[in-house]
């Protein structure tokens, strides 16, 4: 859970470094709550019998800048620019990269902290 909340932390940081574990630990959290909005709004939506997607839309606006601004910081990490992550299949494949030891032009190693 502090992973996630770093990346809140960081609501617009665009520049920087993100560790793996910072990264998939976000979108993990980030599936399970879609999850637990998908499941509200499934009984709330059998309840009053109508369509009850609204929860599940601000919650993806609400976070859609922490989660470029960190997919941006992932591709920093391993020495990419962040323009990587609109090329689908390269920035899911940097995305499971190991980061660039030591320090980059993007910043400090994570890891080393």
């Amino acid at each position: 859970m502090k992973w996630y909340l770093k990346v809140l932390k960081n609501y617009a940081v665009f520049n920087g470094r993100a560790r793996r574990k910072e990264y998939w630990m976000f979108v993990l959290f980030n599936f399970i709550a879609g999850f637990l909005l998908a499941i509200i709004e499934g009984i709330l939506g059998g309840i009053t019998n109508t369509d009850q997607s609204v929860l599940t839309i601000i919650y993806q606006l609400a976070i859609l800048i922490p989660s470029i601004a960190v997919s941006i910081r992932r591709m920093h990490d391993t020495n990419h620019s962040g323009w990587w992550i609109i090329v689908p299949i390269a920035g899911f494949i940097f995305t499971f990269l190991d980061g660039t030891p030591g320090e980059n032009k993007y910043g400090y190693d994570p890891k080393s902290r």
